[in-house]
C-alpha cells in the first residue's frame, strides 16, 4: 500500500514537470533548457526571475503549473510526515513491544505459513485459546491478519532461516506446525526446529506422498496430507453422514459447546496411581473419558474399565464442556 501511494506521488510530480516543458514550448517557444527550468523554478515557488518576459496566455499557465505543483508537493509531504508519524514510529514501537512478548513466551506453538492450511490452523488456535506464534513471509498479509486479531505474535520472515525460528522463540516453543505449499520447504524447517530444540513436537504437512518418510526422517513426529485427509472426510460424509455430523460438532465445539481435549497426569495429581473409579472424575466432574493413552506402551485405550489405573505421563482423552475440561485439567496438574 505504501509503496503503491508512493509510485502515484511520483508519477503525479513527473506528469507536472512534463506538462510544464510542453506547456512552455507551445505557448512561448521557449527551448528544452529555458522550458524545464521555468517548470521547477515556477513548482518550486522560489520566486526567481523568468527566463524570458511571458505573454499573457504564459502567465495564465504559470498561476495553473503552480498550483498543481503545490497540489502535488503537499500531498507528498503530508503522506511522508504521516508515514513517519504513524507508520515508521508505531511499526518501531509495535514490532518492539512484540519483541518483548516474543522473549517472554513458552509452550507455545509456532505455526509456519498463513495459506489456506495454514490459515484454518491459526482461526482453530483462536478458537480454543491456543498460545502460539505465526512465521510467514508475506508482512502485508500478516498485519491484515493483526488487524483482524490485535493480540496475534507473528514474525515476518523466512521459516526456513534458523534465526527466524529463534525469535519465535523456538528454545522455548512445545511444538511447530510446517505448513508450507512445499515439501522441501517443510524438510528444512522439521531439519532445522529439530536441531534447535531435540524435544519439539513437529507435525509437518505433506503434498508429496512420496515425502512422508523423508519428512519423518527429518524429525517430524506427525505427518498429514490435507489432500488425503479431505477425500476421506468426504468418503466418509457420504458413507456415514451421522457420524461425521457428530464428530464435527464435538471436534469443532458447535451448538453443543462440547470438545474433545487431551490432558496429561502430572507426577504430582492427586488422581495419579488411582483407577478411574477411584478417581472418581464422571462423578465430581461429569466428563467422560473416552480413551486414555499410556506413558509407557503411547497406545491408546479405548473405552477404559472403571479399575483402569490412571499412571503419571498417562494422557486422558476428555469429551466435556470448556469449564469441565478445565476441572480436569486442574486436577490433572
Amino acid at each position: 500500500m505504501i509503496h503503491k501511494r508512493i509510485t502515484i506521488i511520483a508519477m503525479l510530480f513527473i506528469v507536472v514537470i512534463l506538462l510544464g516543458m510542453f506547456g512552455y514550448r507551445i505557448i512561448e517557444g521557449w527551448s528544452f533548457n529555458e522550458a524545464l527550468y521555468m517548470t521547477f523554478i515556477t513548482i518550486s515557488t522560489v520566486g526567481f526571475q523568468e527566463v524570458q518576459p511571458l505573454s499573457p496566455a504564459g502567465r495564465i499557465f504559470t498561476v495553473v503549473l503552480i498550483l498543481c505543483g503545490i497540489a502535488v508537493i503537499a500531498t507528498g509531504a503530508n503522506f511522508i510526515f504521516a508515514s513517519i508519524i504513524e507508520g515508521t514510529f508505531g511499526e518501531v514501537f509495535r514490532r518492539q513491544g512484540m519483541k518483548k512478548k516474543l522473549a517472554r513466551i513458552k509452550d507455545h506453538f509456532i505455526i509456519c505459513g498463513l495459506g489456506a492450511v495454514g490459515d484454518d490452523i491459526v482461526q482453530e488456535f483462536i478458537r480454543v485459546g491456543g498460545t502460539f506464534v505465526l512465521v510467514d513471509r508475506q508482512i502485508d498479509t500478516l498485519e491484515r491478519f493483526n488487524r483482524e486479531h490485535p493480540q496475534l505474535q507473528y514474525v515476518p520472515g523466512d521459516a526456513t532461516h534458523e534465526e527466524i525460528l529463534k525469535e519465535a522463540g523456538i528454545e522455548r516453543a512445545k511444538g511447530i506446525i510446517a505448513a508450507l505449499g512445499n515439501d522441501a520447504d517443510n524438510l528444512y524447517i522439521c531439519l532445522t526446529a529439530r536441531s534447535l530444540n531435540p524435544k519439539l513436537k513437529i507435525i509437518s504437512r505433506v503434498i508429496e506422498t512420496a515425502s512422508i518418510d523423508k519428512l519423518k526422517k527429518a524429525g517430524a513426529d506427525y505427518v498429514f496430507s490435507p489432500e488425503k485427509i479431505g477425500g476421506l472426510h468426504l468418503a466418509a460424509a457420504a458413507l456415514r453422514p451421522t457420524v461425521m455430523s457428530f464428530l464435527d460438532t464435538i471436534m469443532r465445539g458447535q451448538h453443543l459447546n462440547l470438545l474433545l481435549d487431551e490432558i496429561t497426569v502430572k507426577s504430582s495429581s492427586a488422581i495419579a496411581g488411582k483407577t478411574l473409579k477411584q478417581a472418581e472424575i464422571a462423578k465430581n466432574i461429569g466428563i467422560v473419558i473416552p480413551a486414555i493413552k499410556s506413558a509407557e506402551s503411547s497406545k491408546l485405550d479405548f473405552n477404559p474399565s472403571s479399575d483402569t489405573v490412571i499412571n503419571p505421563g498417562d494422557t486422558l482423552i476428555g469429551f466435556g464442556t470448556t469449564e469441565q475440561l478445565k476441572q480436569l485439567r486442574t486436577i490433572c496438574s
